[in-house]
């Protein structure tokens, strides 16, 4: 698909609207009371902010032309002390919504985290994972700041400018209607800009997610990267992409900076137009020094709110391409989920059947169609035949990673699609060909399998499955430290674990999706043995390219053409010499 790729901006499904901003709401909501506190602190902070002026004019009009000392000290101290407070409650303020911003970012990220385990595999095939990780990380990062601070300080500062409005008018109400000339000039360049904005930071996410992506995809793939020598080729082009971020943010970050300048002009303006008003009016009388330079300082406290605001306002602009983000993944459906009316499946026996099951991954290229079968508990089946022909599909629809488009799946008369994904998945076990392997260690990874199983169950697994003679002669054995995907170990050991691993969790049905195809010959000789014993008693779906290894199962099923062409024992399919033996002797030659 288009999108899965590093070099293609994402589409926005859903384009933000204010409904959004009032989801986020939840989050904050979580946190009232701190956030009510950390108003109040503010408000407080303000109001003793803005008694410095009308101490300043009273001092400027009363106690300095009396030549009253004693006062004028005590209006020192007042003013000193109303800093004071202001100071000492805007820092604690600032300590408490410090904290709630964290755990905003903490429930938020927690969220996003547990949908995206829940998420079908199609969405991860579809998507470029660096994209998808930079959503729970930086994402999150910064909307967090505006979701606690800001919602906050929109309030606040409109609060300010109506104290400030209250207190210039009852200082001189001309001089104050000069202060608010200037507002409606502000108000056309913010909304002159503010779409423009909007878009361009938009296209910085874009651009960041294209990197991100391209630089976790290198990360995982530094290997084959050496081995082919594209470390020149994949410079330029993590150098074209970082390009394109750069020029974007530049782009975005031109219209940001017109906002505070543009404020920053009109409050100087609107400055100068108080001292010009007041020089006219000083000779009359309908002024004095003291109002002037009340009113001058109470227009800089004035218009520092609309500059705060216009801050906010570009925060605001900026982190709404983000939030626009997260709430897109957390909407993206769970397809693969819990029906309203699903039940638990209980203790199953391991009758599996397909009834006229069809699917498709893409509308229009149908995989399977009306495919039909039944297992029976115990029984082994083994799944053969070309690559893509559906021998993976159909396990992945047994184990629900994905659902069927017309059909059924049943296990003991149960259908799958109405039972809970739990206690369906709780039952199987499934190795597949790439062995995940966890950063920990060894012992970790395979308790993966029964979180509480002891140490000597996970002894008991492995010697079954012949993992213990390598794992013993590890430096620190079971306690020995793996890297994410095991690097450090072979192909065949991580399939090991992995069986180790699946045998642990006691499965009643299991599948083996080319779990032995990094296995040596010995090993897998071994293993046979070990293989018997898991599959005693429990239903089994194995899939092999290598014949030699499905021989003894119960019954052979050859897929192709969308559906089973052959099914029988190994004699039985040999003596038909159809495309079962063809593929059995050419493997034999």
């Amino acid at each position: 698909m288009a999108r899965n790729r590093y070099d293609v901006d994402e589409t926005l499904e859903t384009p933000f609207d204010f409904r959004h901003l009032k989801r986020s709401f939840v989050y904050m909501k979580k946190y009232r009371v701190k956030m009510i506190t950390a108003f109040m602190l503010s408000v407080f902070a303000a109001i003793s902010g803005l008694l410095g002026p009308l101490i300043t004019k009273y001092a400027l009009d009363v106690t300095v032309p009396n030549k009253d000392i004693k006062q004028l000290v005590l209006l020192a101290v007042l003013l000193i002390i109303s800093a004071v407070i202001s100071i000492a409650f805007s820092n604690i303020r600032g300590r408490i919504m410090t904290v709630v911003g964290q755990d905003i970012i903490f429930d938020i990220r927690t969220d996003l985290f547990a949908h995206l385990q829940e998420l079908p595999f199609q969405y991860y095939d579809d998507r470029p994972h660096g994209k998808i990780l930079i959503r729970v990380v930086n994402y999150v990062n910064s909307v967090s700041d505006m979701l606690s601070n800001g919602v906050i300080n929109v309030i606040l500062e409109f609060l300010n400018m109506l104290f400030i409005m209250l207190f210039m008018f009852f200082v001189d109400v001309k001089l104050s209607l000069v202060v608010l000339s200037g507002l409606p000039i502000f108000l056309l360049v913010m909304f002159s800009i503010k779409t423009k904005q909007r878009k361009a930071w938009q296209d910085v996410s874009n651009k960041s997610s294209n990197l991100n992506a391209y630089l976790q995809e290198n990360i995982v793939g530094a290997r084959i990267t050496q081995i082919f020598t594209r470390e020149e080729v994949n410079a330029d082009i993590f150098d074209r992409l970082s390009n394109k971020h750069r020029k974007s943010w530049m782009h975005a970050v031109t219209f940001s900076n017109l906002v505070w300048p543009a404020t920053d002009d009109i409050s100087t303006c609107v400055r100068a137009a108080i001292f010009f008003v007041g020089l006219l009016l000083l000779p009359s009388g309908a002024a004095t020094l003291g109002t002037v330079s009340a009113m001058t300082s109470y227009a800089s406290s004035f218009w520092q709110p609309i500059m705060n605001l216009s801050n906010l306002f570009n925060n605001f602009i900026n982190n709404i391409a983000y939030l626009e983000r997260i709430f897109e993944t957390l909407d993206e459906p769970a397809t693969i989920s819990d029906k309203p009316d699903a039940k638990e499946i209980g203790d199953i026996t391991g009758n599996v059947e397909f009834k006229n099951v069809t699917f498709a991954y893409e509308e229009g290229k149908t995989v399977l169609e009306n495919l039909s079968f039944s297992v029976k508990a115990g029984e082994s089946i083994a799944l053969v035949g070309p690559t893509g022909a559906g021998k993976s599909t159909i396990v992945s629809l047994l184990s629900r990673f994905y659902d069927v488009n017309s059909g059924s799946i049943t296990i003991d008369g149960k259908d799958i699609s109405r039972v809970t994904l739990r206690s369906l998945r709780s039952q199987m076990g499934i190795m597949l060909q790439d062995s995940f392997i966890f950063s920990g260690n060894i012992a970790d990874n395979i308790r993966y399998g029964k979180l509480d199983a002891s140490y000597d169950e996970i002894v008991a697994a492995s010697k079954v499955v012949c993992a213990d003679e390598f794992i013993s002669e590890m430096p620190d054995g079971y306690e020995t430290e793996v890297n994410e995907r095991g690097s450090k170990l072979s192909g065949g050991q991580k399939q090991l674990i992995s069986f180790a691993r699946t045998l642990l969790s006691d499965p009643k049905i299991l599948v083996l999706d080319e779990a032995t195809s990094s296995i040596d010959a010995r090993t897998e000789r071994l293993l046979q043995q070990g293989l018997n014993k898991l599959l005693a008693g429990r239903t089994s779906f194995i899939i092999a390219h290598r014949l030699s290894t499905i021989k003894n199962c119960d019954r052979i099923m050859y897929i192709d053409n969308k559906g089973i062409t052959e099914c029988g024992s190994h004699d039985e399919l040999m003596a038909l010499k159809g495309d079962y033996y063809k593929l059995y002797t050419s493997q034999h030659i």
